[in-house]
């Protein structure tokens, strides 16, 4: 999952990512509505969280122009107003979720999931194949049954790959989905990765390099 938190607040922009980093999701921030919409037309989003009350290009433009471009992601709007009728013109831009500041980071997060399951196109709870068995909601991993011990670029990695069910997925795409803006070595990051990944699959191997195009479980 790849989140974008556009916030203008720095200390707040960088605390929520950080915590949705530690929950295995991918994160890029904007601290302005200019920022966002550069980001956004070049960069697929599961989840925006898009503060309302942006500096510059102001939130609802920001959500009205995003509901506009198409493509599925969902919309978390956050704001310090909290009265019924600012929410319900929240919700009337076309966002999908309405968070009121102060928040707990934990239900943030939570919501960011939650929205995350509901916007994507369909697909199973659990994605499955050749014996891999992957709990998006649990975070559980097992093979044949047997349950495995992934870490959070692993299973990113992993998911991925399952949720194009078979198809070769391109290095960029690999990066783009499991990474956020700061992956720091490239694809020599990804490779490290993917080779524990392939070790703690175990064998026969499932998945598979395809040379100049990416990899395929």
């Amino acid at each position: 999952m790849r989140v974008l938190v556009v916030e203008d607040e720095d200390e707040m922009a960088d605390a929520i990512a950080r915590a949705l980093r530690r929950r295995a999701i991918a994160v890029d921030v904007a601290y302005d509505g200019a920022q966002a919409m550069e980001r956004l037309g070049h960069t697929g989003y599961d989840v925006v969280v898009l503060d309302r009350d942006l500096p510059g290009l102001h939130g609802d433009e920001v959500c009205r122009r995003l509901v506009a471009m198409g493509g599925g992601g969902g919309i978390l709007m956050l704001t310090a107003m909290d009265a019924v009728g600012e929410r319900v013109d929240g919700l009337g831009l076309g966002a999908d979720d309405y968070l009121p500041k102060p928040f707990a980071i934990a239900e943030l997060a939570a919501r960011v999931r939650a929205l995350a399951r509901r916007t994507a196109s369909a697909r199973p709870l659990a994605l499955e194949r050749a014996g891999v068995r992957l709990d998006p909601a649990g975070r559980t991993v097992t093979r044949n049954g047997a349950r495995l011990s992934l870490t959070r670029k692993e299973f990113a990695l992993l998911q991925v790959l399952l949720v194009a069910d078979g198809e070769v997925v391109r290095t960029r795409d690999l990066l783009a989905r499991a990474w956020d803006e700061y992956y720091e070595a490239g694809t020599g990051a990804l490779r490290v990765a993917m080779t524990t990944l392939r070790r703690k699959l175990g064998d026969p191997p499932v998945i598979e390099t395809v040379p100049g195009r990416g990899y395929r479980l």
